[in-house]
């Protein structure tokens, strides 16, 4: 088993590609804390976990407030010990609204859960793996971070924010025994178009085009295994690195 005995954070894991890596970080021998806003879910995949013979616990977790992402660090240090694995997954999409049309409340909430909360629960593991000299932080950023075409002004801004904590992140604690990393998926079936509302035609149109050259939707358990080997020491000189997972929509 490849992080056995290893306690990793997951939020956003009662559904997608969260759910798939709380799942298979859990068959590869982890105790993972199911963190997530939709507390009864949360409990559903962790009742999964330990049906499987692994450990798990579920926490709700609004990632949006400060108090919820302390609470799921501090749950997992009681329930587990420690802490070794952070994966900052959950996020919210934009409606492909262009800056011009982009409102005030729509701009914070989005940056409060897809770029606020990387810092906080980073902020809050850290003294945990600075203590112990070691451990993995994996942010779950979108090749929106990447690229200016694959979404609204406010996503992509929010995940272009979560690459570059990332790196800054990687570089500033490498010498402290600890990895930062992000994975950029491209289109993966998941729910977070649920959290769309309603979708701005002009900001559609242009970035359609692009859509169009994605050449398949990609599998929340393929975002799984990347995050897997990127937690494992066998990812143990990658650091500060942002790795994309877009089945080579992005190479076109």
């Amino acid at each position: 088993m490849r992080i056995q005995n290893k306690v990793a954070v997951v939020t956003g894991a009662a559904s997608g590609m969260g759910k798939a890596i709380a799942l298979l970080y859990a068959k590869e021998g982890a105790k993972v804390i199911v963190a997530d806003i939709h507390e009864e879910a949360a409990e559903a995949v962790a009742k999964e976990i330990r049906n499987s013979g692994g450990e798990a616990t579920a926490v709700k977790a609004n990632v949006a407030e400060e108090a919820d992402i302390s609470n799921m660090i501090d749950t997992a240090v009681s329930a587990y010990g420690t802490v070794d694995i952070l994966v900052n997954n959950a996020g919210i999409m934009d409606n492909f609204e262009p800056a011009g049309d982009i409102d005030d409340e729509s701009w914070n909430r989005i940056f409060a859960v897809n770029t606020t909360s990387v810092m906080r629960a980073t902020r809050k593991v850290l003294p945990i793996f600075l203590a112990k000299k070691q451990g993995v932080i994996l942010n779950v950023a979108s090749v929106g971070g990447l690229y200016g075409a694959r979404a609204g002004a406010a996503y992509t801004a929010s995940k272009h924010a979560v690459t570059g904590f990332t790196r800054n992140t990687g570089f500033m604690y490498a010498q402290a025994g600890i990895r930062c990393n992000a994975i950029a998926p491209g289109g993966v079936e998941t729910n977070i178009g649920s959290t769309m509302t309603h979708i701005n035609e002009f900001g559609m149109g242009r970035t359609q085009p692009g859509m169009a050259l994605n050449p398949r939707m990609g599998k929340p358990g393929e975002i799984a295994q990347l995050a897997l080997f990127l937690a494992s020491d066998e990812a143990s000189f990658i650091n500060g690195a942002i790795v994309t997972a877009d089945g080579g929509w992005t190479a076109y």
